[in-house]
């Protein structure tokens, strides 16, 4: 394997582990919030969802970015990455029926270095109905 080849599935390694990481640091938050999690890494066709969280009469389909700085985690969820979390939610909600009664939503905690998550509410329009 060429030394590109190893640096390339290092740094792979790097960023997965600092997803993960990102992903418990959010779970935290969200606990301590008193949300309750529905589900983790959610995977359907064509779409993905970090967290699926509950409170209330809320469900949150909750993406996790961590990035450097505030404003590199808010620009890495774009159009396609709200279209696939989407798909995922409606995937979700069909297999989940009760949940339809729920106010639902697009949410986004963002992970930087050296600070408490931030968890944006509501950041674009769910499209599936409800």
């Amino acid at each position: 394997m060429s030394r590109a080849a190893k640096r390339s599935v290092s740094e792979k390694r790097a960023a997965l582990r600092r997803g993960q990481y990102g992903e418990t640091l959010a779970l935290l938050s969200l606990i301590l919030r008193f949300y309750r999690i529905e589900a983790r890494n959610y995977t359907a066709h064509q779409g993905e969802i970090d967290i699926i969280a509950r409170r209330g009469r809320v469900i949150a389909f909750i993406e996790v970015k961590a990035r450097a700085d505030w404003a590199q985690a808010e620009a890495a969820i774009d159009g396609h990455k709200l279209t696939r979390m989407t798909r995922a939610a409606s995937h979700w909600l069909m297999r989940h029926a009760w949940a339809t009664d729920y106010t639902l939503r697009l949410d986004a905690i963002d992970i930087v270095p050296w600070r408490w998550p931030r968890h944006r509410t509501d950041i674009a329009p769910l499209g599936v109905g409800h």
